[in-house]
């Protein structure tokens, strides 16, 4: 059995609760097209996918609308949306311990890379990473699939089976399988059902930081 030894995090709605810092942005950008959504819980699969993605799908926006829509979000996002977030409980402590166990570790997020940085700087958790992978500017790395492809290229991650994904939606389980990544889908951050991480084939599912921890334990 092949060890891990490199662990590509998510982050939102797995290290921090982003969640309504994004509603309340995406309800924004929808009004700037005269799309009034009061009830944000109707926005809550916007956590999680490319943000084009999700306005293309969900509003039937074109490629342009879209485009458009992140364009108003980022602008309500990098002023406020960035604050309305907190870091999971357990995560400093968790981040700390698998840093001290000797884990190199990194994002693979589909976060603009900005944001990424900005939200990692604010909350105290650069410190924790040896590198980020995220979403480019000019669109290149799109779904999670091209952001990990970029992680395994960059850091020269030969054996993909030495690399753990470990992230709270589907898209983070199927982008890194796709790559051949095994990865972990957790549950504290309450985006996800335990059915969707069985429905897309996780490796494992983590209740809370404690049963990850273990997990890691137990294949090093």
């Amino acid at each position: 059995m092949i060890h891990p030894t490199t662990l590509i995090f998510d982050l939102d709605g797995t290290l921090t609760d982003s969640g309504l810092g994004i509603l309340r942005c995406a309800q924004y950008a929808l009004d700037h097209f005269s799309i009034h959504v009061d009830d944000l819980n109707q926005l809550r699969p916007f956590v999680g996918p490319p943000l084009e993605d999700s306005f293309i799908q969900f509003y039937g926006f074109t490629p342009e609308q879209a485009n458009e829509a992140v364009r108003v979000y980022r602008e309500r996002y990098f002023t406020t949306g960035v604050y309305e977030n907190e870091v999971y409980p357990g995560t400093h402590e968790a981040l700390s311990e698998l840093q001290h166990r000797g884990f190199r570790m990194g994002i693979g997020s589909s976060k603009n890379e900005p944001m990424v940085h900005k939200v990692l700087h604010h909350f105290d958790l650069a410190r924790y990473f040896d590198f980020i992978a995220a979403r480019d500017e000019a669109g290149i790395r799109h779904t999670k699939a091209d952001v990990l492809r970029h992680a395994l290229s960059t850091e020269k991650i030969d054996d993909t089976r030495t690399a753990l994904m470990i992230g709270d939606r589907f898209y983070d389980i199927e982008g890194a399988h796709e790559v051949g990544i095994p990865a972990v889908g957790i549950l504290w951050g309450g985006y996800a059902t335990r059915q969707e991480m069985i429905d897309c084939h996780a490796d494992f599912i983590a209740d809370t930081w404690d049963d990850l921890l273990c997990y890691l334990q137990n294949t090093a």
